[in-house]
């Protein structure tokens, strides 16, 4: 480390200096190196890393953004959100989530991200705590660091789904100190979808604690078989008042890069998150506003074309994946993608899922995420939001990679 490195690094923030690189971002790095050099010899890396929807944003998306370009809807909005777009995301919850809401109850950032850290803002002072399940999408626990909270494990099931015993003793343990639980279904990384039944199991120990709900519901469109997504807001007007819904365009639309993203909760919280928004952001991209209203209002064909297509990825991906000596795999019922166990693989070499990858990146030219950025290192995550040749090349790369261990 330089002496100028090190004279910064005394003068940065230390919840900042805590803070850890994303590694599905850092993943993707490493893989556009390799991928670059590859190309050179008519090879290429298969990634099943990122997830982000391979389909393009639908064209009746682009036209409303390119119209609202062309009438010069291009300056500051409300700093959260149209009124236009806040209506359809009211008539949304209502007709599609069964959660009666008015626009003084919606506020629309910059992504699902960007929301997610406007809340814990709101509701964190520096040591209290938010419960945090395993496996969990790896910018929660860094997004409770940030607002110098304490993110809280939460112990999973043989679903992969909270541990509902170990919920409420963490609960009652640190009762005082607890102001948060998130709640993501369909899951991200494992794909598991809550039944209404267990959403209420958890919704009791939230309320007899007096602990609000984040719900990420992002990948609520993409359910396969026999599941149904519930809105835990839905189930009664008790457990309403204590959640916040999370949702965005990004993935049911493909609409990753357009950064919009919105929730729903008591107007006493979208007040306190209102002022945030004011310092921090602005508003989100005006004509990405116009366009995600379009996504919402318009035409809905897209989003069953995609949902089709994953489900058959998700099909043929789990089938062959527990065809393969050493790993073990649950089957999603939602959201793309699947989190298998591959601690039989371990050995003197590969300890642990950040070996694993890093090894199937090298020899197999094979990108996944290693499990432990979801805290568990006995699996990795692999996005199936590819075209389905890529998935066959890919699967056939690591039962060669896997039977060579």
């Amino acid at each position: 480390m330089s002496d100028l490195t090190s004279k910064i690094d005394n003068l940065l923030s230390k919840k900042v200096l805590k803070l850890e690189e994303s590694p599905t971002f850092a993943l993707e790095k490493k893989a556009d190196e390799l991928d670059a050099l590859l190309k050179k010899e008519g090879n290429f890396v298969v990634r099943f890393g990122i997830g982000q929807p391979d389909f393009n944003t639908p064209a009746n998306i682009k036209d409303a953004a390119k119209k609202a370009i062309d009438e010069n809807k291009t300056k500051y909005t409300a700093s959260t959100g149209i009124v236009e777009l806040k209506k359809a995301i009211v008539n949304k919850f209502g007709n599609d989530n069964k959660i009666r809401y008015g626009i003084e109850n919606i506020f629309v950032g910059n992504g699902a991200k960007q929301v997610l850290d406007v809340i814990i803002r709101s509701f964190l002072n520096k040591g209290e705590m938010v419960l945090v399940p395993k496996p969990y999408w790896v910018s929660y626990t860094q997004q409770v660091v940030l607002s110098e909270g304490e993110p809280v494990a939460v112990k999973f099931n043989k679903d992969l789904k909270i541990d509902i015993s170990d919920l409420n003793n963490t609960a009652k343990a640190n009762a005082q100190k607890i102001k948060l639980l998130i709640l993501n279904s369909p899951n991200n990384p494992t794909g598991a979808v809550y039944s209404k039944k267990e959403l209420e199991d958890i919704g009791e120990i939230c309320l007899k604690n007096s602990i609000f709900i984040i719900s990420d519901e992002v990948y609520e469109n993409f359910i396969y078989g026999d599941a149904k997504h519930y809105s835990i807001a839905s189930l009664s007007d008790e457990l309403k008042n204590l959640t916040i819904t999370v949702n965005a365009v990004s993935k049911t639309y493909a609409m990753t890069g357009w950064r919009i993203g919105y929730c729903a909760a008591d107007s006493a919280i979208i007040k306190q998150m209102t002022k945030i928004q004011d310092q921090a952001a602005s508003n989100p991209c005006t004509p990405a506003q116009w366009a995600a209203l379009e996504a919402i209002e318009g035409n809905q064909d897209s989003v069953e074309i995609m949902r089709k297509e994953y489900e058959k990825r998700r099909d043929y991906i789990y089938k062959k994946l527990n065809s393969i000596k050493g790993i073990k795999c649950n089957l999603p019922e939602g959201a793309f993608y699947v989190f298998p166990d591959i601690s039989a693989l371990f050995n003197n070499k590969v300890k642990n899922a950040f070996d694993f990858a890093g090894e199937l990146l090298e020899k197999a030219k094979v990108a996944v995420v290693p499990g432990g950025a979801f805290g568990d290192d006995n699996y990795i995550r692999i996005s199936y939001a590819t075209t389905i040749e890529k998935i066959e090349e890919g699967m056939n790369r690591l039962e060669k990679f896997c039977k060579e261990l």
